[in-house]
């Protein structure tokens, strides 16, 4: 059963603690376990968990979602990757993951293209290579499978939906994003503006800025919009980091409550801001799913269970059966709504 169609099942996979991050370069987190029954491959997967950057709370559950799966596949998962998301940062760590000759490689792309050259050497080390959060969209050839959290649309349309609510459907927005690279963060942004273009006028996108997935940056890039767009109703922000350094300025700013911030965080880190009243809801998917997922997808491929083309199937333990499509892409499923009438039920 999927979190993301039930609030049962995200009750249940909430009940796991976040786990801690803190070490600013390299992060050996690995488990190893027993072969388990059934889809257990005959020996174990070395698989290299790369995040976008280490200590961001949304990857620490993505890793532990990693890890889950894992110790039901009998896999090992080494965490390693950059202290900032930064878009070069991680082609080292590509780079040792490929002269390890590890079996395979999970990677949320901090840049469409930079990663390209490192990627492609990796798939032609007979490494396979799964994307999660963040595609490689510059080069598709550089991976075999693209898990997503949802589709792009279905991502768009809850955004859609959230600003017409918080706004009345009418007055000045502005995005906070992560970097101006961020493969999804853009697609995400660039499908919402279709849809606010086309089907509510009365809602002004005034500016977008980014605060590169860092707490203060985002902070810093907060206070300017509201000093420069005295007129401002709703901050957007598509980054577990962003929205909660924004809520946090928002929170403590004369403006609390004239201007709301909304976008995709984590239920702990926004639970203060409902009831401060700096937003009325948000969204996400359990980004623990995402991880498990991953690994799931991982392990179907080194098997040689599927390949990443479109139509394959595979199994995906607690999260049931997947089907890849178009370009290798696998959506873990729709985004869920936090608000004040359910926020209670989460502690992650």
């Amino acid at each position: 059963m999927k979190f993301t169609k039930t609030a049962v099942a995200v009750a249940a996979a909430a009940m796991l603690a976040l786990s801690a991050c803190s070490t600013p370069t390299t992060s050996p987190t690995a488990t190893d376990t027993a072969p388990a029954t059934g889809d257990a491959t005959s020996a174990p997967l070395a698989i290299t968990m790369l995040p976008k950057n280490l200590g961001n709370p949304y990857f620490d559950q993505s890793t532990a979602g990693a890890k889950e799966a894992a110790a039901e596949i009998g896999a090992t998962v080494t965490e390693v990757g950059p202290a900032t998301g930064s878009p070069d940062g991680q082609v080292s760590y590509v780079e040792t993951a490929t002269q390890q000759k590890v079996s395979a490689i999970i990677f949320s792309a901090n840049d469409p293209d930079a990663m390209c050259d490192s990627l492609r050497a990796a798939v032609a080390a007979g490494i396979k290579v799964v994307t999660f959060d963040s595609d490689t969209s510059g080069c598709p050839d550089a991976r075999q499978a693209f898990v997503n959290q949802v589709s792009v649309d279905g991502v768009a349309q809850t955004l859609v939906e959230m600003i017409a609510d918080q706004t009345g459907d009418s007055g000045q927005i502005a995005w906070l994003s992560a970097t101006a690279q961020a493969t999804n963060q853009n697609a995400w942004i660039d499908a919402t503006n279709k849809i606010l273009a086309s089907d509510h006028p009365n809602i002004q996108v005034v500016d977008t800025v980014y605060g590169n997935d860092d707490d203060q940056t985002s902070f810093d890039q907060t206070k300017a919009l509201l000093a420069k767009y005295p007129d401002l109703k709703l901050i957007v922000a598509p980054t577990t980091v962003g929205i909660v350094a924004a809520a946090r300025y928002v929170s403590t700013s004369d403006r609390n409550g004239q201007v709301l911030v909304t976008g995709l965080g984590t239920p702990t880190s926004m639970k203060p801001y409902l009831t401060s009243g700096t937003t009325k809801e948000f969204a996400l998917w359990n980004p623990q799913d995402l991880g498990y997922l991953a690994t799931y997808v991982a392990q179907a491929l080194v098997t040689g269970k599927i390949t990443g083309a479109e139509g394959d199937t595979f199994s995906a333990g607690r999260l049931g059966n997947y089907t890849v499509g178009k370009n290798g892409e696998i959506p873990l499923g729709p985004a869920f709504k936090f608000n004040a009438g359910n926020i209670d039920q989460f502690n992650w």
